[in-house]
């Protein structure tokens, strides 16, 4: 593999650790029963990871990376067995041992930020019970749990986190509900701290302000994080070590520094070359250049002009999500929207589709005013403009094959018959590159990368001028995400399509947009070509979002770009 990355001679030095490892696993084996089988997913893993260390676990998905990290916490599903091997945590043998021993040691000795925050959360219990709950576990009681509570939720992430107390989980953003687990998690101060795609959901700014509090947790108090992602700059940002999994095993394991300069596993080779924070060394590449006078549209497919919007919290109180924002979208260009976690950009995207109306403004779909029409009168013009969730799992009906998840708007707009349907269906599987066999198959036996592919087939069954996408990619891992936005990248080039996208990866849209707008609480604070705004940004608050990208703080830290 061929890289512009050499050593740094800043590299820290590694770390000495010494007395008895927090966890220490052994010839591990673990299988999931299907059929009456055992069918491998770990094989003779040997992993020690010591107090004060952050390891990082890296891998595609499959890989066994969660299967791992459910095991150390005792937490693998009904078919999965410990088939050999020992897991000791905290001088513990979780291996094989009673649930009544595995949970004393869960929230105190090892806390989990699961992946999914609507699963780990309970959705009928406020935050501030869930919260409180880690912190009686160390024994916390009286008025001191309500402090301790705010102190957790403030350390996540969450600005005035007193506010968050008394708010159910279904009134926060993805991302906002991923700080909880996490405020969850540091409330218990365990001894290691599993962390499962922890930042997957989450923007830049705030990626790197969680990071920095759990990388000076674990320096502070010598409290061990093991980060399960598929980030492999996250991974080379923030850890002392890297370990790299290919089915069920480890295939290469190494400080950054070497895992970034001198990789010796094809598979690690090909995973970093399809990360673009550090495909490039760390540094922001556009791959559209779009000339000054190309940014200023003649004739937007998508325009919203002066546009606003008001919620009413309660009787009294009103939150301006947008407030006199003004887009415009050139047809057949991608145009990105980015900005932290209620910014504004998913509110833009629903008033742009009709599914939200503006307090004040205009939006106009080619030529056409569609600010205020009716349901009614906005349906014909839904079949040019179509939406791609960030979760293609929640999106898909799972009662539906994918041929019948890819037909489903022909059948909802009455067009064709069952054949010229089913003919549709398997045209588009094959334009996303899926074999015709997994026309029959139900999104429960797809992978992440598969079933976004579905999504993108049935975005385009319709035929629209106009694809939506809202994090398509943020969850799926880099070697999938590459071969997602290469397939987007090459349908809009074969079919002309026009994207508005939504990503907190500002790497991933340096990659696919010509255009973009930079969100800040509601407004607009940058909008030009993404090669302008992102080499020469006027606002510092770009600069921020910028300097905050994983990719950057990696190269910096072991390696430098040469010249």
């Amino acid at each position: 593999m061929t890289t512009n990355l050499t050593k740094s001679s800043a590299v820290p030095a590694p770390r000495e650790y010494t007395g008895d490892p927090i966890v220490d696993i052994r010839g591990l084996n673990i299988g999931y029963v299907r059929n009456r089988k055992v069918v491998p997913a770990v094989h003779d893993l040997d992993l020690r990871v010591n107090p004060g260390e952050v390891v990082a676990v890296v891998g595609e998905s499959g890989s066994g990376k969660t299967t791992t990290a459910n095991a150390i916490i005792g937490l693998l599903p009904a078919n999965g067995r410990v088939t050999s091997g020992s897991i000791k945590v905290g001088g513990v043998e979780i291996a094989g041992a009673k649930e009544k021993v595995v949970r004393r040691l869960r929230g105190s000795v090892v806390g989990l930020i699961p992946q999914d925050p609507m699963v780990g959360l309970n959705p009928t219990q406020r935050i501030g019970v869930q919260v409180a709950e880690a912190a009686k576990l160390r024994g916390i009681k009286g008025p001191q749990i309500g402090d301790e509570v705010v102190d957790a939720l403030g350390k996540a992430g969450l600005d005035n986190p007193s506010q968050w107390v008394r708010r159910y989980p279904h009134e926060l953003s993805g991302g906002q509900r991923q700080r909880v687990l996490i405020a969850i998690a540091l409330a218990g101060k365990p001894d290691l701290i599993i962390a499962d795609e922890p930042t997957s959901a989450l923007d830049v700014t705030v990626q790197a302000r969680i990071l920095d509090h759990l990388e000076s947790l674990v320096r502070d108090t010598d409290t061990a994080l093991l980060i399960i992602t598929h980030d492999l700059a996250v991974a080379a940002d923030r850890s002392d070590r890297v370990i790299v999994m290919q089915h069920g095993r480890i295939v290469e394991q190494g400080s950054p520094s070497t895992i970034l300069v001198a990789p010796e596993d094809g598979y690690t080779q090909r995973l970093i070359a399809a990360a673009p924070a550090l495909a490039h060394g760390g540094t922001i590449s556009p791959r559209f250049v779009v000339a000054a006078g190309d940014v200023e549209v003649d004739e937007p497919i998508i325009e919203l002009t002066s546009v606003s919007k008001d919620f009413h919290i309660s009787r009294t109180e009103t939150f301006t999500a947008l407030d006199d924002i003004s887009v415009r979208v050139a047809p057949g260009r991608t145009h990105a929207l980015v900005g932290e976690s209620g910014s504004g950009k998913t509110t833009t995207l629903r008033i742009a589709m009709g599914l939200e109306k503006p307090t004040s403004g205009t939006v106009r779909f080619a030529g056409t005013d569609i600010t205020e029409l009716s349901w009614r009168d906005l349906r014909p013009l839904r079949r040019r403009f179509q939406l791609v969730h960030q979760d293609p799992f929640a999106s898909l009906d799972p009662r539906f094959t994918v041929r019948d998840s890819i037909i489903e708007p022909l059948v909802s707009f009455r067009i064709g018959d069952r054949n010229s349907r089913n003919k549709r269906a398997s045209e588009l599987l094959e334009q996303v590159g899926l074999p015709q066999n997994h026309l029959d198959r139900l999104p429960v036996e797809l992978s992440g990368g598969q079933r976004q592919r579905v999504a993108i087939a049935r975005s385009l069954v319709l035929e629209p001028e106009v694809v939506l996408l809202d994090e398509p990619v943020s969850a799926l891992d880099v070697s999938v995400q590459e071969q997602i936005l290469e397939l987007l990248t090459e349908l809009q080039e074969r079919l002309g399509l026009t994207y508005v996208f939504i990503s907190h990866d500002l790497a991933v849209v340096a990659q696919v947009a010509h255009t973009v707008s930079v969100f800040e609480k509601g407004k607009i604070v940058e909008s030009g070509s993404v090669a302008k705004v992102f080499r020469e940004p006027t606002s510092s608050y770009t600069q921020r979002l910028l300097d905050a990208i994983p990719g950057k703080r990696a190269a910096s830290r072991v390696v430098a770009p040469t010249l």
